[in-house]
């Protein structure tokens, strides 16, 4: 439904959002929620489906930035 509105979807593997979040591919989902807990302490977490969409984001985060910053690279490499 997000893709038919016009909006960008991205997707994750939950091993990437577990290692983005916790450091560690194969962590328990209390370490996920443990972590989203110390990230965001203002962040009302009501169920472990909360944390885990929480979790999500915070992995998005990380690889837009990151993609943003690839993309100016070779930007600037396709500008010289």
């Amino acid at each position: 439904v997000p893709a038919l509105a016009g909006l960008k979807v991205h997707e994750y593997p939950a091993n990437l959002v577990k290692k983005s979040v916790v450091g560690a591919g194969h962590a328990a989902k209390e370490q996920v929620q443990m972590m989203v807990r110390r990230l965001l302490p203002g962040a009302m977490i009501g169920s472990p489906d909360a944390a885990d969409a929480l979790a999500v984001a915070i992995c998005h985060a990380h690889h837009a930035a990151t993609h943003r910053r690839w993309q100016a690279a070779a930007q600037t490499e396709l500008g010289r």
